[in-house]
């Protein structure tokens, strides 16, 4: 019935009809039986019949129908109608209802029959709905529903059964209310009960349910209707009998004498026509039997009238014999049916064979764990023992046989904790009730002793007890040992010593030992009470087993441990509660019998025992029963002195420890002073001890050791529990014994150090009770300094010596002798040893005294030696074995200062912590200044480490760290160097300071390294965050707290005028902190910086030379030898380049310096000097922001403080003499560099472009043109001989040398020796620039051109209006010239590269790495090759070619762009060489005839374009037709992967080139659609990851897109807007996945606009769906819109000059409508494009023609379709192409009879090879395709061939496909 699996399921799924049958009962009643229900009910088959007349005449259609559902099979359908019509039952009256209730009734009880358990769930809350909303109309239809009602509570299923309580509680709430409806139609329930039980399986259903559903139903009915009935029993009766006491019996219902009238009748007459109910009973369904027992039960107690003496004996042979059921399931009700049968017919126990029917089934099911039911049945067992009559059982017998059967069934209830109890606890109860009851079993007195002897003999002893020791001490054994006494019977328990040993281990867990020693002592206890006599019987045995442990030696130290756990649980269960006999009676005498025993074993586990016994009877207890003393103190005292005393001090053994732990356990409270003293004079002779250190005996400190341990451990839990101390347990002979062994010289013994960490303590924090005087404790801790210190001084490192020495100076110790010794590793062990135990009691002596604070310093400085010699590198040969020797102890030292970290400081007091992290900090600092043999970066990070440690360490809060600090950064004679701090910020340092070998640099490194570990905030900037500020505790320290404090702008001054330190610089480190503080907000830290500086700029002046940048290069801010202007410079391009400072700031600091320019009217030449720098970085932050005053009437410069004073230097620069005029000394020089300085250059771009950081002004103009023309000698100067210079510098030096280079490359690989090796080694040689300065003069050369050109206006178009005074003939001759030379420098590495490339890749890497050398002069070579004209660029080519080398100007060219070791402005200049004119129609094609742009109409030259007239470069065609394919398997920023791709750029970029109709382009197409590899395009879309299209629609454009991706869609875009893949090219190098995305994205986006049909065919290719759907997905957010705006624009551009064609284009609909007319002909074609063009083809279709056969309609719509889906390239063209096909045709000029078109769809030839029989006209392309070329001479006639006629049929299928 869907019920839960397994026969035991009932038990918790529904009630038993006792519990249903109690809830009816009165409140306040205590009935059995019968509890709390709430009705529902079944009908059976029998009354399922329709009445006659029609049920649904009444009843609304919709209820109608759901009722009708409910009489469906399937219970989906019946689930719903249920459903349904509760929800119309919540919204129809109470009337409408009542007319659906006699058909409800009838479907109710059909459906209470349903095997599906949420049909029959859900039937019983429509019936709860209803019920409820009927109210009293109920009342007339309750006849036919109680029946099933009553029985449907009993479902097998929980919830099932509660949905029917529900429902019968609504209907009637009040108890009362329910009794009376049962009473009231009693009838009708028991008919219905009674036609239940007599239905058959067959009878419930059709033939069509399956028969094991049947079967369930069949249980279900059965096993419900017993319940039912049970209870219904239960509930008539009890109610009676519990009513009649409350009420007058007169005054009952007569509705309740009748019910319980035809109860008692219809009860018997079903216990009789059931046979008792035997059948059931014997039910192989365990829920029919438990139901069974259940209504025996209720007959019995309520009818017992009804069962004659015949009807006992049938049922006495099943219910007695009933210990045979085996499910737990029914064994409740089998022990309620089976105790009360007995108890009330106790005569039925002489009808039975009691041995055969009830015993020896009860031993069975006792042996097997009540077969599960240990909860039940093991509190039943007692009461069982009650009712069995005394007169059937044999009394000894039996209760052996009862309690050995029990027994063996104990292993079924170890898994449960409750089963354990349940067992023990009726062990317990059944054993007292035994002695309790034994004189019903036996006669006279004697025989009820010796019954009771049995029992404890038999049970108590030989099963309990023995299982006892086996359990306890099994762990310890590998047999277990039986302990019989000699009385014991051997056969009584012979069982318990065969079980396995597995078994038996099994079950002896802690609890099971608990719980078992726990039955022993309560048993024990009872039988004290009962009977003293049984209580020595066990004495006995428990003594002579106590001392066969003793006696057994082998076992003893196993053994023991029961007797000890068995006393501690009599201290748990009977001392705890008052009872002495578990020492009068057991303990006590078995300690008695075995103390001599123990006292001559040598076993902990003996001692321990007594220890045991000790701690619970207490000392004098155990003493008196031990000595058999009297109870006073002296003889207590006498007995501890003269016997125990000396017995547990003996010699050291195995169980001294043991023997020690009983020695203070038998201490009394009131002898305690006593008893102590003996103690420490035994063990101490004061004779011997102090006057000769080291003589005492060894054994004697390991027992104090021992002892003080034990001592120090119950001093702490005293403390713990009572608050008390430990002075009571010092003794002036320890005192004298710790200065012995403190004193005492190696070896030490093994309990030296353990002795005095015990006496010290301290080794746990809350464990600082000392067991000595406090002048002892110094002396004992002055001794563990002395043997550090001595360690140290030993140290083979000269830095741990240096801080040794500023360690003890002016110190109280700095006096003491350290004398070296060969032991001074064992005396710093022991000292360590010493510290270890007890480092918390260095609190107790003073922890900001002199002696605590060395022995923590000197614990972090070996800390520290020992992380050096970790890292170091410079373990020298001659220490190394001192060094290896010493590791371990400075090891075992950092494992000691590890453990204190966080533990002891934080004892220590405020004062304490910071004089000790003073002393170490600046030992840190020490180390620093002073020169060691190991100044590397690796001691410096040591030192950091260090120091970080320290702050870490000691400062509990940022306060402090500021303080520690502020001790750490404290001036000495070394430092400052260049600033000193002082009380209002700083100032400068006056002394001569020595530029040449500072002393502080190491110390500047270390600073360094910290604001890199622990922020530059806190070290440089002195912050302190808010949450420190209110953290910190003091609140004077709260006051005082000012952040400004501890700001060091000073410190930042000098690293900056320091600039280069140990392993750093500024550049390198420092900058990049100092700027990210200052980006977060404090500016004015960084001005408090440069003011600082300033001032020692201005006071130092300037020594360096010039800087044309507007922001300096690393190599020019190195140039700078002046430290304070070098680190204004550095700052200053910082601050102003990543914008941290603007025009504002930039303004200020411009008139701060003009302000010091001049000293009244003379200039301060400091300031001069040091202005031209500083103003090459402020020039374009001043130059901002004159954008906003474009408007202003008096011109953008009138605004610019800079132009007018840079007017008014101009001016003054101009009246100076001529530079031959110049003397030295004179400041003229000066101001020249000032004014040069008003107009800096800047980089631009990737290329290292050149232009002026700002706009001259035209008065600037004018004034400069005045200084250049006076002042023509100059050397520097923006002049025609300053560019006639760079012509010379460029031509005359770096060309020169270059072409050498090249020369020497070219001979040394093609006519050296054969040898590679030292080929390569040669050319290494020849690649090295001997003259640097060389390439320094032409770097500058070419800067000084940029900023000429720019200045001139030669690259800026804007301003070529003005009137240019240099722009004639001879400058234009000049830029020319210097463009040749610089593109001739460019070719020269380009050419060495090329020849080397052709010798071997390490050639080729060699000059690739020889570039990088003077990377910034070959990235300007590159920017100006970018810009030079063509005219130039072909000069230089020419004259490549002329000079003769192995490799020309092409293959140069791409050796540079395709460069192993790529310089990115390099490559980028040879892409553009490459790709533009005139090199762009040489670097391809191999063929001697290069086509011109415009286009051929040669049509003989049409029809000869193939893809074998075409042959490219070497250089590029392997990377096009061979590499993609390897490419797939390569890394995604493999170089050869980079090459292909910058290879198809290149390829693509020449297509751009080249006219849309040209020959050439059409040969290129060509070349790519037969000879390339599309494996490209899938190289393309590894780098572009469609994840994020997988799965997701294809419209959803503004899709979150990964960087990669949207590069990638950004690149395709752009490259489809302006037809070029530049921009992406100039920004590829270095490559990284982005870039490569970003020009995977490009190359696709103008290979779908130049190469559709390419593309498209690839695309078709691809089989796997998911990707193909990304990559359209891709292309139709990405490239599909731009692209088909662009075609359509294009074809409405398009101008076809012809009236018979027209075009019209609908960019809405992305439509095309191409119009066609001829005389009477006609047609109109539209043509549409995809979503996805061009993945997807457009779509061609003819919507009209005119005069136009089908044939020929069909021929041309495929023509026009061939043609738009075949063009690579525009659709305009395609457009206009097949309207000169249709023209043609027109014409006369015959098709092509195998492609149906006059124009080839390809490459637009005309039809030329002519069949020689027919005269027929075929394309050649045609022909090869189809590779029909041969028979052309062969065949009779072209048109008769067969592959000719099986093409035409392809192309006629294809037709009708397409059309």
């Amino acid at each position: 019935m869907g019920r839960a699996k397994g026969e035991a399921a009932r038990a918790k799924s529904r009630p038993s009809s006792s519990s249903m049958a109690a809830s009816l009962l009165p409140s306040g009643v205590t009935a059995v039986g019968f509890g709390g229900y709430v009705g529902s009910s079944r009908v059976d088959s029998s009354l399922a019949t329709a009445p006659d007349a029609s049920p649904f005449l009444d009843i609304d259609g919709e209820v109608a129908q759901h009722l009708k559902r409910l009489a469906r099979k399937d219970p989906t359908t019946k689930l719903k109608a249920l459903a349904s019509l509760s929800q119309l039952i919540k919204q129809k009256s109470a009337k409408e209802i009542a007319k659906i209730i006699p058909q409800w009734a009838f479907e109710y009880k059909k459906l209470l029959l349903d095997y599906n358990r949420e049909v029959r769930r859900a039937t019983h809350d429509t019936m709860t709905n209803l019920v409820g909303a009927v109210g009293r109309d109920l009342a007339p239809h309750l006849k036919p529903l109680i029946g099933p009602w009553w029985f449907s509570q009993f479902d097998s299923i929980y919830e099932v059964s509660q949905a029917a309580k529900r429902s019968f509680q609504t209907a009637f709430p009040a108890q009362e209310r329910r009794v009376d409806a049962l009473m009231l139609y009693s009838t009708e329930i028991f008919t219905y009960i009674e036609e239940n039980l007599k239905l058959t399986p067959q009878s419930l259903s059709d033939k069509e349910t399956p028969s094991d559903e049947l079967e369930e139903m069949h249980q279900q009915v059965l096993s419900s209707s017993l319940l039912a009935l049970a209870a219904l029993l239960d509930v008539f009766f009890s109610w009676h009998s519990d009513s009649s006491a409350t009420e007058n019996v007169t005054g009952e219902s007569k509705h309740a004498v009748k019910a319980r009238t035809i109860a008692a009748s219809a009860a018997e007459k079903l216990f009789s026509s059931h046979k008792y109910f035997l059948d059931f009973l014997k039910s192989e369904r365990p829920a029919i039997r438990s139901a069974a027992y259940s209504v025996v039960r209720s007959c019995i107690k309520n009818i017992p009238h009804a069962i004659s003496e015949g009807d006992m004996k049938v049922l006495a042979g099943t219910i007695l014999g009933s210990f045979q059921e085996k499910n737990p399931a029914c064994h409740s009700s089998m022990w309620d049916t089976f105790l009360l049968f007995s108890k009330s017919f106790p005569e039925s126990w002489h009808a039975v064979n009691v041995h055969k029917t009830i015993l020896s089934r009860l031993w069975n099911f006792l042996k097997n764990g009540c077969f599960g039911s240990q909860q039940v049945s093991y509190p039943a067992l007692v009461l069982f023992l009650e009712i069995v009559p005394s007169e059937s059982i044999t009394g000894g017998k039996f209760f052996l046989d009862f309690f050995h059967s029990l027994w063996a069934g104990r292993s079924m209830s170890y898994s449960s904790n409750a089963d354990r109890l349940a067992f023990f606890l009726a062990v317990e109860e059944c054993f007292l009730w035994g002695l309790r009851n034994a004189s019903r079993y036996c006669e006279g007195v004697d025989a009820t002793n010796h019954f009771q002897h049995t029992l404890v003999d038999e049970i108590l002893l030989g099963l309990l007890w023995h299982e006892y020791m086996l359990a306890v001490s099994s762990r310890y054994q590998e047999a277990a040992v039986p302990l019989c006494t000699q009385g014991e019977s051997k056969n009584s328990i012979q069982h318990v010593h065969k079980e396995p040993r597995e078994a038996v281990n099994s079950k002896h867990s802690m609890e099971y030992e608990e719980s078992l020693g726990k039955c022993i002592i309560k048993i024990l206890s009872q039988i004290h009470c009962l009977k003293h006599d049984l209580l020595l019987a066990f004495s006995s045995k428990f003594q002579a087993d106590c001392l066969d442990i003793f006696q057994q030696t082998e076992y003893s130290s196993q053994n023991v441990l029961w007797v000890v756990k068995f006393i501690l649980l009599l201290d748990k269960h009977a001392v705890q509660k008052g009872e002495t006999w578990p020492l009068l009676d057991l303990v006590g005498p078995a300690l008695k019998k075995s103390f001599p025993l123990i006292e001559t074993l040598d076993s902990p586990d003996a001692v321990r025992l007594i220890v045991v016994a000790v701690t619970v009877f207490g000392p004098r207890k155990i003493i008196q029963e031990l000595m058999c003393t009297g109870v006073g103190t002296g003889q207590f005292l006498k007995s501890f002195t003269d016997i125990i005393i000396p017995w547990c001090l003996k010699s050291f053994t195995p169980s001294t420890a043991a023997r020690l732990d009983l020695l203070l356990a038998l201490l009394d409270d009131e002898c305690f002073s006593e008893q102590w003293n003996a103690i420490i004079t035994y063990l101490v002779n004061r004779e011997k001890v102090g006057f000769n250190p080291g003589t005492m005996d060894r054994d004697q400190i390991s027992i104090l050791a021992i002892l003080m341990e034990k001592v120090r451990e119950r001093t702490r839990k005293s403390i713990h529990q009572s608050g008390s101390c430990g002075s009571n347990w010092q003794h002036e002979l320890l005192d004298l014994v710790a200065i012995d062994v403190v004193k005492a010289s190696p070896p030490f013994g093994n309990s030296d150090a353990r002795f005095l960490c015990a006496v010290v303590g301290g080794e746990l924090e809350d464990d600082k009770v000392c067991f000595l005087s406090r002048n002892t404790l110094i002396f004992i801790f002055e001794e563990v300094l002395r043997r550090l210190m001595a360690f140290m001084v030993d140290s083979p490192f000269a830095w741990v010596q240096d801080v040794f020495s500023s360690l003890i100076s002016g110190r109280s110790y700095s006096e003491w002798r350290l004398e070296s010794s060969n032991n001074l590793l064992d005396m710093a062990n022991f000292a360590l040893d010493i510290l270890t135990g007890s480092y918390f009691c260095l609190n107790t002596i003073g922890a900001e005294g002199e002696l605590v604070q060395g022995i923590l310093a000197t614990i972090f400085i070996i800390d520290w030696e020992f992380s050096w010699i970790n890292v170091s590198e410079d373990k020298h040969d001659e220490h190394i074995g001192k060094i290896q020797a010493r590791l371990t102890f400075c090891e075992a030292v950092h494992a000691f200062r590890c453990k204190i970290c966080d533990q002891l400081l934080k004892t220590f007091g405020v004062n304490s912590r910071k004089s000790l992290a003073t002393t170490l900090i600046q030992s840190i600092k020490r180390i620093t200044f002073v020169d060691y043999r190991f100044d590397s970066d690796n001691f410096i990070s040591s030192c950091c480490r260090w120091a970080v440690g320290t702050f870490e360490f000691f400062c509990q809060d940022q306060v402090e760290e500021q303080h520690l600090l502020e001790q750490f950064l404290s001036k000495n004679d070394s430092w400052p160097l260049w600033i000193m701090p002082n009380t209002e910020g700083a100032r400068l340092q006056t002394e001569n300071v020595d530029l040449q070998a500072p002393k502080n640099t190491k110390f500047i490194a270390l600073v360094d390294k910290l604001i890199s570990e622990i922020g530059f905030d806190r070290v440089v900037a002195g912050v302190i965050s808010k949450a420190s500020i209110s953290s910190t505790k003091d609140p004077v320290t709260d006051l005082a707290i000012d952040q400004s404090h501890y700001s060091r702008p000073w410190l930042a001054a000098e690293i900056l005028c320091t600039w280069k330190w140990l392993g750093g610089s500024v550049l390198h480190s420092f900058l990049t902190s100092f700027l990210g503080y200052v980006k977060n907000g404090d500016y004015g830290f960084a001005d408090s910086i440069l003011n600082i500086l300033l001032d020692g700029a201005l006071v130092h002046g300037a020594r360096g030379g010039l800087n044309l940048l507007s922001y300096a290069s690393v190599g020019e801010l190195e140039a700078v030898e002046e430290p304070f202007l070098r680190a204004v410079l550095s700052i200053l391009s910082t601050l102003f380049q990543d914008n941290v400072w603007g025009n504002e700031k930039a303004r200020s600091l411009f008139r701060l310096l003009l302000d010091k320019l001049y000293i009244g009217d003379t200039a301060n030449l400091n300031c001069l000097r040091i202005l031209p720098s500083i103003l090459n970085i402020l020039v374009r932050p001043l130059s901002t922001g004159f954008d906003d005053h474009t408007d202003d009437p008096c011109g953008p410069y009138s605004q610019s403080e800079l132009h007018q004073v840079t007017v008014d230097w101009l001016k003054k620069t101009a009246s100076f003499p001529p530079l031959n005029a110049w003397q030295t000394g004179e400041d003229m020089e000066d101001w020249l560099q000032l004014v040069i300085s008003c107009f800096p250059i800047k980089v631009t771009g990737r290329m290292q472009r050149i232009k002026p950081e700002r706009d001259a002004s035209p008065m600037e103009g004018g004034c400069s043109v005045r200084v250049i023309s006076e002042a023509e000698t100059r050397c520097i100067s923006c002049s025609k001989q300053a560019t006639i210079s760079a012509e010379a510098v460029v031509r005359a030096n770096a060309v020169v040398m270059m072409e050498e280079i090249v020369e020497n490359v070219n001979d040394t690989l093609t006519n050296g020796p054969n040898d590679v090796n030292a080929s390569l080694n040669k050319l290494e040689n020849a690649v090295v620039i001997s003259d640097p300065f060389a390439m320094e003069l032409a770097r500058n050369s070419l800067v000084g051109f940029s900023l000429f050109c720019s200045l001139a206006g030669l690259q800026d178009k804007e301003h070529s209006e003005n009137v240019n005074p240099l722009g004639n003939e001879k400058w234009a001759f000049i830029t020319v010239r210097i463009f040749e030379g610089i593109l001739r420098l460019f070719f020269c590495t380009a050419c060495a590269e090329a020849i080397a490339n052709s010798c071997c890749h390490q050639a080729s890497s060699i000059i690739a790495s020889s570039r990088l050398y003077h990377r910034q002069f070959w990235e300007l070579v590159a920017s100006c090759v970018v810009e030079s004209s063509s005219h130039a660029r072909d000069k230089a080519m020419k004259s490549i070619e002329i000079w003769g080398l192995s490799k020309g100007a092409i293959s140069s060219l791409y050796a540079l762009v395709f460069s192993c070791q790529p310089l990115p402005p390099l490559q980028y200049a040879a892409f553009v060489l490459l790709s533009t004119e005139p090199v762009g129609q040489l670097a391809f094609t191999c063929d001697s005839e290069v086509f011109n742009d415009g286009a051929s109409n040669n049509e003989d030259s049409l029809d000869t374009l193939s893809a074998e007239n075409v042959r490219l470069r070497n250089e590029i065609s392997y990377k096009l037709e061979k590499l993609p394919q390897e490419v797939l398997e390569m890394d995604l920023v493999a170089h050869e992967r980079v090459n292909v791709l910058v290879a198809w750029c290149l390829l693509l970029s020449h297509i751009v080139s080249l006219p849309s109709s040209s020959p050439a382009r059409e040969r290129m197409i060509q070349y790519v659609q037969d000879s390339t590899n599309s494996t490209i395009l899938d190289c393309l879309f590894q780098h572009i990851p469609l994840e994020v299209y997988m799965g997701t629609s294809s419209r959803k454009k503004d899709l979150e897109l990964p960087a990669a991706v949207s590069e990638a869609a950004n690149a395709a875009m752009r490259a489809l807007t302006t037809g070029s893949v530049l921009f992406s090219v100039e920004l590829l190098w270095p490559t990284g996945p982005e870039k490569m995305a970003s020009l995977a994205g490009a190359v696709f986006g103008l290979m779908l606009h130049n190469l559709p049909a390419y593309v498209r065919g690839w695309f078709s290719d691809i089989r796997d769906r998911s990707l193909s759907s990304a990559i359209e997905s891709f292309t139709k957010a990405w490239c599909s819109p731009t692209l088909i705006s662009n075609e359509l624009s294009e074809i409405k551009k398009a101008s076809f000059a012809d009236d018979n064609f027209s075009v019209s284009v609908s960019k809405s609909a992305n439509e095309v409508v191409a119009t066609y007319t001829k005389d009477e002909t006609g047609m109109d074609l539209v043509i549409r494009l995809p979503p996805s063009y061009p993945l997807r083809s457009v779509d061609v279709d003819c919507t009209r023609s005119l005069g136009i056969s089908e044939v020929k309609r069909r021929k041309w719509l495929m023509s026009l379709m061939s043609f738009v889906r075949n063009q690579n390239g525009a659709l305009a063209e395609a457009i206009r192409i097949w309207k000169s096909n249709f023209d043609k045709e027109f014409e006369g000029v015959e098709e092509c009879p195998i492609c149906y078109s006059v124009i080839h769809t390809v490459n637009h030839s005309l039809p030329r090879l002519a069949c020689k029989t027919c005269k027929h006209k075929f394309h050649s392309a045609c022909l090869y395709k189809w590779e029909l070329v041969n028979l052309l001479h062969e065949a009779p006639c072209m048109l008769t061939c067969e592959d000719v006629k099986r093409d035409k049929r392809t192309r006629e299928w294809c037709s009708a496909d397409l059309c």
